[in-house]
């Protein structure tokens, strides 16, 4: 096999929190895929802790684990989006943002002191995430004609692929989600089909 077909997420949101000298580090992780999620993430917990020092984060998202972006939120640089990405990153986890709030004790904790804080608290929030794993999938859209739905319907059963949406009219259009492993087979199954037409969409 030439890549991975499978990567570690978080199944649902969990949270720990961490405390040093008076200042208190709470720890959320989500499942996050896009900056959409990350902003949302944010925006809530800024409602939620308003009156919060700091909200630092780091995201990591993409299948291939490639894509990461991480946010200090004014504390010194490198001392927390940092060591929450490097938490992450140690789970070999993706598809997941991890925000860190802070309220400040009246202590200044140094570098050393905020890098173990925000790690510990990353580590906490995923210590009580359940970390499962998924397949790489590419999603297409097929579109034929209302005749030959058995025959389409027949190999989506065979290879058992997951539908995530469909409409049937004369043109009939079904999203389907093919494991990465399996796309080559399956699209020359249904390219032998006559008049139907099979378009790539995106990957999850």
């Amino acid at each position: 096999m030439l890549f991975e077909d499978t990567y570690l997420t978080i199944e649902s949101p969990s949270e720990g929190v961490f405390r040093d000298r008076g200042s208190k580090f709470l720890g959320y992780a989500y499942p996050a895929r896009s900056d959409q999620d990350i902003k949302n993430i944010v925006a809530g917990l800024k409602k939620e802790h308003p009156k919060a020092n700091h909200h630092c984060w780091a995201m990591r998202w993409s299948t291939d684990r490639s894509v990461f972006k991480l946010n200090d939120d004014g504390e010194p640089s490198g001392t927390a989006g940092r060591p929450i990405l490097n938490t992450l990153l140690s789970k070999n986890i993706t598809n997941v943002a991890v925000v860190v709030v802070r309220y400040f004790g009246g202590t200044l904790l140094g570098v050393p002191g905020l890098i173990n804080a925000y790690k510990s608290a990353a580590e906490l929030a995923l210590d009580g995430a359940k970390i499962i794993e998924k397949t790489v999938n590419d999603v297409y859209t097929i579109a034929f004609d209302y005749l030959q739905m058995n025959e389409v319907m027949r190999i989506i059963k065979d290879d058992n692929l997951q539908l995530l949406d469909q409409q049937f009219d004369n043109t009939c259009s079904i999203k389907v989600s093919i494991r990465k492993m399996q796309v080559s087979q399956v699209i020359s199954k249904l390219q032998k089909l006559t008049s139907v037409k099979i378009k790539y969409d995106y990957s999850i």
